[in-house]
């Protein structure tokens, strides 16, 4: 599959209210956006799954998270900064990867490739649509938050 240019305006101020939240609210809100925009390709792999008859247990594995596997922890590169969070989302199923790409005796029979490029619009569209949002309710959480706390003292 090609390489795609996706040209998304507005980011760098949604960036900037991020960094006024404090690390562990934005961090938060990271995570709950990217959940909400993984849940398309969540669905689409595992009806790929299905669809090419693959083991039962291969797409019931998975779904969207944090965490790895050792292996997929030791190979992963981190990203850092305040305002950097990594989300998951795939099968953890040893049998994905021959089903994925093959072997010498098996055909692929690409199920998640399939899914990332028919929702990777879907995902960027809901990230830009709902970060602003979620950037926005944080803040007012943290005011309430702030001015409970003035009103106490």
């Amino acid at each position: 599959m090609g390489t795609r240019t996706v040209k998304v305006e507005g980011l760098r101020e949604l960036e900037t209210a991020l960094m006024d939240l404090p690390k562990a609210t934005g961090k938060a809100v990271l995570r709950r956006v990217a959940k909400q925009a993984l849940i398309p390709f969540d669905k689409a792999w595992r009806a790929n799954a299905a669809a090419h008859r693959l083991t039962g247990a291969l797409e019931e594995s998975g779904g969207i998270g944090t965490k790895l596997t050792r292996r997929q922890a030791r190979l992963n590169r981190k990203v850092e900064g305040k305002a950097s969070i990594e989300m998951y989302a795939g099968p953890n199923d040893p049998a994905a990867i021959p089903a994925e790409y093959g072997t010498v005796d098996q055909a692929a029979r690409p199920f998640g490739r399939k899914a990332w490029a028919s929702t990777q619009d879907e995902t960027l569209k809901i990230v830009a649509e709902s970060l602003g949002n979620e950037i926005d309710r944080a803040a007012a959480r943290l005011a309430r938050k702030a001015a409970k706390l003035a009103a106490k003292g």
